[in-house]
């Protein structure tokens, strides 16, 4: 089976993290988080991954010279102009001529749903589309659906009013397509398959809902990253895991390291304290400096202290200095 996976996002609310590398190749657990999501769609049956790229596609290739994540052969449909996600899909469903039943998910998502269970699902209710519903407790920032008899999606509202929504079940962002998805979306234009697509489809009866209790997370916010990797030190991942030390980072034996995760290459002097946060690699941090549930890529000096923070590769935070739910560098409101 065949998968179209979107990677074309800026990763703007990950700034400063993103300014030099693409969100699906941030690490999650030392490892890039592409590849934990392409590992989870393989473990499911899925044999051939088509990234759908806003960009340039040379970080990907550089990652996977040979064309294959593991077991599974990667390719590439990187679109002319910003398509949305109904566009992306389509394009690169084309562009890798997608003829049968396929597998679509969004590249931010990280969790431990069995995607034969879900296509398995789609088959069994003969569904033009099935997608992957979990449950949260403020749905009102998602794609929400009301759920009829036999997992039928009667409604699919994205993104509605506080209080106005019709369930507690979001689109979690795994789904599983007949080709005749892609004949409802237009050719070459911007169409968002949450606002157009998916209404539609619920409105034709064609829609359905496979809802599971499994590990999910949106990984594409500052915290719930720093979560998406902590979540790994943990027994309760299916399949994934991580040690909290990279055998090929440095860190002294008299710092101290409390639930964080040190990437490769990282530094970490005496008497330095991380606490809930996650050294990315090539991090450095000097001595007597302390950085708690923090994001870091570049450099904290000594004797410094950054909490809820993030601070990119550039980023570079004095001696001593003190900074706080910021970013360094400094990231533009637009």
């Amino acid at each position: 089976m065949r998968a179209v996976v979107l990677v074309g996002g800026f990763g703007t609310r990950l700034r400063p993290l993103t300014n030099h590398i693409p969100k699906p190749m941030l690490p999650i657990g030392h490892r890039p988080m592409i590849e934990r999501l392409v590992n989870r769609l393989g473990r499911g049956g899925v044999t051939e991954v088509v990234l759908a790229l806003g960009f340039k596609p040379e970080p990907f290739i550089a990652a996977f010279p040979n064309g294959r994540c593991g077991d599974v052969k990667l390719t590439y449909a990187v679109e002319p102009a910003p398509l949305d996600t109904g566009g992306a899909i389509k394009f690169a469903a084309s562009e890798a001529g997608i003829d049968g039943t396929f597998v679509v998910a969004n590249g931010d998502v990280l969790t431990d749903l069995d995607v034969a269970e879900l296509v398995a699902t789609h088959h069994r209710h003969k569904a033009e589309a099935t997608l992957h519903l979990t449950g949260v407790d403020d749905p009102s920032a998602f794609g929400v659906v009301a759920l009829g008899d036999g997992d039928r999606i009667t409604d699919f509202v994205e993104k509605p009013a506080p209080g106005d929504e019709p369930s507690n079940l979001i689109n979690a962002g795994t789904y599983v397509f007949e080709p005749s998805v892609l004949d409802r979306i237009p050719d070459n234009e911007r169409v968002s398959i949450e606002r157009s697509t998916f209404p539609l489809l619920a409105e034709a009866g064609r829609l359905y809902g496979h809802a599971t209790k499994d590990y999910w997370i949106d990984a594409g916010r500052p915290d719930l990253y720093r979560a998406a990797n902590l979540d790994l030190l943990d027994e309760e991942r299916i399949n994934v895991h991580c040690e909290a030390v990279s055998r090929t980072a440095n860190v002294d034996a008299a710092a101290m390291i409390l639930n964080s995760i040190i990437g490769d290459g990282a530094v970490v002097a005496p008497g330095a304290r991380i606490v809930d946060s996650v050294l990315l690699p090539g991090a450095q941090v000097g001595s007597a400096a302390t950085v708690e549930a923090s994001l870091v890529m570049g450099r904290v000096g000594e004797g410094a202290r950054i909490d809820a923070s993030m601070v990119g590769v550039d980023g570079i935070v004095p001696d001593g200095a003190v900074v706080t739910a910021s970013t360094v560098p400094e990231v533009s409101a637009s």
